[in-house]
């Protein structure tokens, strides 16, 4: 397997397994962002769908039910995540859908393959952006469509204002760059244009989507998925024991003061990136 993005891999192979335990709690943090996604992306009965840093599939599966005459080829740095999302297709019962692990940076799709190229926040790592749009350009047929779901910047996000400054214990938290590979990536929108444009895509739009997050059904939920995601063990890393048990109290604290009636709710920004093949 080529892979161009080592250091991501490294770090996903390292994700993996927290991402199949929690996966019905990352499925359902998102549900309502990923909706409101959907609504401004063209999604035929019959397309040929490449979707970018599958994961463990779930939103692949999901979008599979909707193409009865179509097909997915699915991909993930993870090889782990890969088998399980595979697995996962095969126990639902849908065989429209080829899960791959890879790097799209430089995995060889094939020329004019695909109607539509999608991701859920696959798409913010790759070290060389334009050369890994690109080759997703040469794998869409002319006209293929391009639609990505990308974190906007940190001071737009509450719910990563707000787990950062619970777990900060007194430092100052570094600002993840906008125009570097990392959670943010994408969230810049002049940095976004350009790479696109270099990697030969036109008519490209940026929407902003803002929705809540639901983090779990109470805050003793809430944080036993939270305190397992990868931004926790993150900002706690580098922490000694006595920080890191003051760290993740203030996150206890935090997620309680954001329980409501529907469970554990915080505001989230992203970008709806819409673009073509040229």
């Amino acid at each position: 397997m080529q892979i161009a993005n080592v250091d991501m891999a490294a770090a996903w192979d390292v994700e993996a397994p927290g991402w199949i335990e929690y996966e019905d709690a990352y499925a359902r943090s998102s549900l309502d962002l990923w909706s409101l996604f959907l609504t401004g992306v063209e999604l035929n009965a019959n397309d040929r769908v490449l979707d970018l840093g599958c994961g463990t599939g779930v939103k692949t599966r999901a979008m599979a039910q909707s193409l009865p005459q179509g097909s997915i080829v699915a991909i993930d740095l993870s090889p782990e995540m890969a088998t399980h999302a595979q697995q996962g297709a095969a126990r639902a019962g849908l065989t429209n859908i080829e899960f791959v692990a890879g790097d799209a940076q430089v995995y060889p799709f094939g020329e004019d393959v695909f109607d539509l190229a999608v991701s859920s926040f696959g798409s913010m790592f790759y070290m060389d952006p334009v050369a890994a749009f690109g080759n997703v350009r040469c794998a869409l047929r002319p006209g293929g469509r391009l639609a990505l779901l990308t974190w906007r910047a940190l001071a737009e996000n509450e719910w990563l204002i707000a787990f950062r400054n619970a777990m900060a214990v007194g430092r100052d938290l570094p600002v993840p760059p906008s125009d570097a590979p990392g959670p943010f990536g994408l969230a810049d929108p002049g940095h976004v244009r350009r790479v696109l444009s270099e990697a030969g895509f036109s008519n490209i739009v940026l929407d902003p989507l803002d929705a809540e997050l639901d983090f779990g059904a109470d805050a003793a939920a809430a944080y036993a998925y939270v305190s397992a995601m990868g931004v926790t063990r993150g900002l706690t890393a580098e922490l000694d024991d006595v920080s890191r048990l003051r760290a993740l109290q203030s996150l206890r604290e935090t997620l309680k003061a954001h329980e409501t009636p529907n469970g554990v709710r915080m505001s989230s920004a992203t970008w709806r990136i819409t673009a073509e093949r040229a």
